[in-house]
């Protein structure tokens, strides 16, 4: 269009909308670059909408009791799906990955536990909190106007939903996002802004295909159906969420050497043979992180478990709960 064919006020209005355009571009473009300096791995941007059919879906899962006692989740359910319920001012969505994987195995000792990959280094929430921090401080220093809201898995917030919205990966059979770079080894926050941003128009499709392999492996049949998990049977709930004193009998036996967490559906997905070791180095094992010893784990007193699991994940699940998967670990060994 040139300018000649455009009238005198049209072409104003025309040329503000053009540079207004320019302008969200760039600002975009910087986030991301942004984003990547600061160490995150994968970014995308969305638009603040409500998720309709994933409120649909979670209110269908909640109605089978597939939560089991987390019950903050059946807690207004709408907020889950409704960004601007959360913060009203809410126009765009940034979500960020950071790929946690750290080149080490379990040992196999009868007298240790395996823990969960995600807990073996420093909290995630901290390490990815410092990291949002940092970017939306970035985004006010560029927009004085920008204000932002930032959430790390401890608020009511689809985190795999909307980084599979903002084209960083696909939800895969067993309920885990999975990117193509890095496996499903991934961490996810977000930040809802108040700015209109510019959006990514493409989502990377399901690429699991026929395979069931997470389903297969999972010991308790936690995986009822593809993309669906019954936490009750999950051995992540049992041995991080479930509060309950005594361990679950029916569970016991399944257990596969696992203290604190379940690694079997990530470790057999076909995706993971991409993981690459990260460059955060709070993610590497803390000691006795990877392969804990249960005769350690019993004998801790407060004062210890407080100092031992400080700034860790693995403070989760708290002292009396990682004393009873203990136990419950010993007890399966003797059968």
């Amino acid at each position: 269009m040139t300018g000649s064919k455009i009238p005198g006020d049209d072409r104003f209005f025309y040329l503000c909308a053009l540079w207004q355009n320019l302008a969200v571009a760039s600002l975009s473009e910087k986030i991301k670059q942004k984003a990547f300096a600061i160490g995150f791995h994968k970014i995308g941007i969305v638009r603040a909408v409500p998720l309709k059919e994933e409120e649909t879906h979670l209110r269908a899962w909640l109605a089978e009791n597939y939560h089991g006692e987390m019950r903050w989740i059946e807690r207004e359910p709408e907020k889950r799906a409704d960004p601007n319920l959360l913060f009203p001012a809410a126009k765009s969505v940034i979500v960020v990955a950071l790929n946690y994987f750290t080149a080490h195995d379990h040992e196999e000792n009868a007298a240790q536990g395996k823990v969960s990959r995600y807990a073996w280094g420093d909290d995630y929430h901290d390490v990815l909190k410092e990291k949002l921090r940092e970017l939306l401080a970035f985004i006010k220093s560029e927009n004085e106007t920008a204000e932002g809201k930032i959430y790390v898995d401890t608020a009511p917030v689809m985190d795999k939903v909307w980084a599979a919205r903002a084209g960083l990966g696909w939800i895969g059979k067993h309920s885990n996002l999975i990117t193509k770079e890095y496996g499903s080894w991934v961490f996810l926050g977000e930040i809802l802004l108040n700015l209109e941003l510019e959006y990514e128009t493409e989502i990377v499709p399901d690429h699991c295909g026929t395979c069931t392999a997470c389903l297969d492996a999972c010991p308790t049949g936690a995986i009822v159906e593809p993309f669906v998990v019954d936490s009750r049977k999950c051995l992540s709930y049992v041995t991080i969420e479930l509060r309950a004193p005594d361990f679950p009998e029916n569970i016991v036996k399944d257990l596969n050497g696992w203290l604190y967490g379940c690694d079997i559906c990530q470790d057999v997905c076909p995706w993971n043979r991409f993981e690459k070791p990260t460059e955060e180095k709070r993610f590497e094992p803390r000691a006795g992180n990877v392969t804990a010893d249960l005769d350690e784990i019993l004998s801790l007193s407060p004062e210890k478990y407080a100092e031992k699991f400080r700034r860790s994940a693995m403070k989760r699940t708290k002292l009396a709960g990682l004393q009873r998967n203990a136990r419950a670990l010993k007890k399966s060994r003797q059968k």
